[in-house]
């Protein structure tokens, strides 16, 4: 190899001196080659260019500290200016600066502390914390809206809009559930006497059980029944509890989650029945099995199941249930009212509750028990103790109980044991005893 060529190769001139800035390398210079960006060059020379030095994240060791910002001036304000930015202090619109002379002042001034602290105060009731969770009442606002503008030719009957939407509410809750989900363990609870019974099932049979008991509504109008045949055969009575009993007997498996459809669909359809009925449906004869109920007071006590239900599997998945809206709560509760003298007296003619005190004629003033029921969709009802044909009047007025709406549902729904109902009491406390008894024999599977 000619020494001109080793000169060229070690990046020399031809007077073995390097060429400086701006000088060209020579005709055997590649511009591709390693040479041109700090490679190695093929006859062990050194780097032409060193590398990219490694950041320090690569390295392991600890990044050193940010330097510190510099601490704000605050400037120099007098009174009157710090007094008016309070109110941009306490919605921390200040600027730094500004937040500084406040917040400096602040430990000098009594006056104006007390009035930050009460403007603070202010600003947390401006964004108070909320649910991400829809308002239970926002469906019916929005449909109430929206029939302001289009009355519906075809309307809800007034009795029926608590099923609509406690029906309505439930299927919200469900709509997202995985199968586990429907499949979690739920333990239904009711009074049989003065005894707490409890059933253990799961989410999809607690629809199961509201499919078969809307279906005596449905039956009532017309609709078909959601009982299989084989189920129905194998009835030994109409009872709730027995057509319950029955639907999940028939099946060689548990029921899933397609027990939704079924339960949706029944209820629409028992909802769009009755609104083309009109009022004349409203006293049609529902059987219980036991006992029977107008469509009206029926069309209530699915709506107060399908809630205490629905709060059932809430409690299951650890889900929170907000009570109806307090209309419809309030109509619930009347209903629960309006039963109790007769439950009251089922239970005396059982032996559970003490003799009648004061037998009187029909129609006639009895003694009576005032039950209140305390916040939203409370009211005051007078119950007639010794018969329920008596009239309850405030002159024979011998016991006064008042409970909260939500705590009287859950008595009357076998969810609290009369014992241990939160309840203000005055006055006869066998009577008192007998008629929180009576509540709670309301309930049933």
């Amino acid at each position: 190899m000619h020494a001109d060529h080793r000169h060229a190769d070690q990046g020399l001139a031809d007077d073995g001196t390097r060429p400086g800035p701006g000088t060209s390398p020579g005709p055997d210079f590649d511009p591709g080659s390693p040479e041109r960006f700090g490679g190695r060059s093929a006859h062990g020379g050194g780097l032409r260019i060193p590398p990219p030095r490694s950041s320090i994240e690569d390295t392991g060791r600890p990044l050193p500290d940010p330097p510190p910002l510099p601490a704000p001036n605050p400037p120099v304000l007098d009174h009157k200016v710090l007094k008016s930015l309070l109110g941009a202090w306490a919605l921390a619109a200040c600027s730094a600066e500004e937040a500084a002379a406040v917040e400096l002042h602040l430990g000098s001034c009594g006056a104006c502390a007390d009035e930050a602290l009460r403007l603070r105060d202010a600003v947390g009731l401006l964004h108070p914390e909320e649910s991400l969770d829809l308002d239970p009442g926002l469906r019916s606002r929005v449909l109430a809206g929206c029939l302001d503008r289009r009355p519906p030719r075809i309307p809800v009957p007034d009795w029926a809009a608590p099923y609509d939407a406690e029906t309505a509410r439930l299927d919200a809750l469900l709509q997202d559930f995985g199968d586990g989900e429907w499949h979690a363990p739920v333990r239904l609870k009711w009074y049989e006497g003065d005894r707490a019974v409890t059933r253990r099932t799961t989410v999809a049979g607690v629809i199961a059980h509201l499919l078969t008991v809307d279906g005596l509504v449905a039956t009532t109008l017309g609709l078909e029944d959601p009982l299989p045949e084989v189920a129905r055969a194998a009835l030994a009575d109409g009872t709730p509890a027995a057509r319950t009993e029955a639907y999940w007997n028939a099946s060689r498996f548990p029921p899933t989650r397609a027990v939704r459809l079924p339960w949706r669909d029944q209820s629409h359809t028992v909802i769009r029945t009755v609104s083309f009925a009109g009022g004349g449906s409203a006293e049609l004869a529902v059987p219980y099995g036991e006992f029977t109920m107008p469509l009206r007071d029926s069309m209530l006590d699915r709506a107060f199941e399908c809630w205490v239900h629905a709060g059932d599997i809430a409690d299951a998945v650890d889900y929170p249930y907000a009570p109806p809206a307090p209309r419809h709560l309030h109509r619930m509760i009347d209903l629960a009212a309006r039963m109790l003298p007769g439950a009251l007296a089922d239970r005396r003619r059982t032996g559970l509750a003490a003799p009648a005190k004061e037998l009187v004629a029909a129609g006639s003033p009895g003694r009576s028990l005032r039950l209140e029921v305390e916040g939203l969709g409370g009211g005051e009802w007078l119950i007639p103790l010794d018969s329920p044909g008596a009239a309850a009047t405030e002159e024979h007025e011998v016991a006064h109980v008042a409970l909260d709406g939500v705590e009287f549902c859950r008595l009357a729904s076998g969810h609290v044991p009369p014992e241990d109902a939160a309840a203000g009491q005055d006055g006869d406390r066998e009577a008192i005893r007998d008629v929180l008894s009576a509540a709670a024999s309301l309930s049933r599977m």
